[in-house]
């Protein structure tokens, strides 16, 4: 059993987004309103999966456009929690990121 998703950042997701197993993943965890972490670049992976739509995001800035075309609300802070989601724009967020995260998966 998965109790959690944690998408990375970096150049990853770039691949990640064109694979539908990872697609598929991210919508059944979606679903089942499970925690799903996202940090950085893994926005991509999120707008692509199609889970961001109404939903309020941060993510690195560079693909700030990709997540509102995608028809998420973006937000530049350091970490965003939506429901099931949680959100952060880079490295330097990881420790609010994880203990966010965390929360998530003790509920």
């Amino acid at each position: 059993m998965i109790h959690g998703l944690v998408i990375p950042g970096g150049w990853a997701p770039d691949r990640l987004r064109m694979s539908e197993a990872v697609l598929g993943l991210v919508r059944e965890m979606n679903r089942a309103k499970k925690p799903i972490a996202c940090i950085c670049h893994g926005g991509w992976v999120l707008a692509s999966a199609g889970v961001v739509r109404g939903r309020t995001v941060t993510s690195y800035e560079a693909i700030k456009d990709d997540l509102i075309n995608a028809g998420a609300n973006w937000q530049d802070k350091e970490t965003v929690v939506d429901g099931n989601l949680v959100t952060a724009r880079k490295p330097d967020d990881l420790p609010a990121f994880m203990r966010e995260f965390i929360q998530l998966l003790q509920k």
